[in-house]
């Protein structure tokens, strides 16, 4: 069975993948990697690429020393599915399957549509107070999180990450960057694709989503009220959709 590898989005971690690691394993999904992109986590220290191309390079370097073996399947979400799509386009041998959660990417979608125009007063806040862990945490809850019965521990959770593992301002930047310039192939890539959206995604519209689906004619499920971090509000959902319509 080919392994998976889970990537995060932006300025974010492993350890932001909550329970769904877990969840994955106990639904005999298998155990997955987890890596992380420069400049988080574990690769903080790493300089950022300010391409798409450069930081899919880093991931896939990783995922060599690591000994993850190819054909491997990703599931990656925002940032992390636009690095996923890019491996899957320029190394087509080494990716048997994507699995993409709320990300966008042109030629398919406007910049506005990428990132919505009335959260960006927020984003330069939290650029303004990046030392500020708490109030930075609790912009992302809100501006990424639906389910909010979790929202204290979240909060207290992410702040300690935040904490031991500190994403620099100027990495978050060039990640920034890496995102807003980032153009897919306009084919889709040549391995079985599921895109998977959210419909309260209060940070990218969903009609990303929808537009890559399109013109990839890949299978597209939509989560009725969950946020932009889809494994945090319902991530027994999102394991269900892969087990039942996943590259498996």
């Amino acid at each position: 069975m080919n392994p998976w590898i889970f990537l995060r989005g932006l300025t974010r971690e492993s350890r932001h993948w909550g329970d769904l690691p877990a969840l994955w394993t106990a639904r005999g999904l298998g155990h997955p990697s987890l890596i992380d992109l420069p400049g988080n986590g574990t690769a903080r220290h790493a300089m950022v690429p300010v391409d798409v191309r450069g930081i899919m390079e880093a991931v896939r370097a990783t995922a060599r020393a690591d000994g993850v073996a190819a054909p491997c399947r990703i599931l990656a979400m925002s940032l992390g599915a636009m690095v996923a799509t890019e491996w899957a386009q320029s190394y087509p041998g080494e990716v048997a399957g994507l699995v993409l959660i709320n990300t966008s990417m042109r030629p398919f979608s406007t910049m506005p549509q990428r990132l919505r125009p009335e959260n960006w007063a927020a984003l330069i806040g939290m650029a303004n107070h990046w030392q500020d862990r708490a109030r930075c945490e609790r912009t992302v809850h809100r501006l990424t999180c639906e389910r909010m019965d979790t929202r204290d521990a979240d909060l207290a959770e992410w702040v300690t990450i935040g904490q031991s593992a500190p994403v620099i301002r100027s990495a978050a930047l060039r990640q920034l960057l890496a995102a807003a310039r980032y153009r897919a192939t306009p084919s889709a890539p040549p391995c079985p694709t599921l895109i998977l959206s959210s419909d309260a995604d209060r940070l990218v519209n969903p009609i990303c989503s929808t537009r890559i689906a399109a013109a990839w004619q890949a299978q597209h499920l939509r989560h009725p009220w969950a946020g932009h971090d889809l494994p945090h509000d319902d991530g027994g959902w999102l394991c269900a959709m892969v087990e039942k319509n996943g590259p498996l």
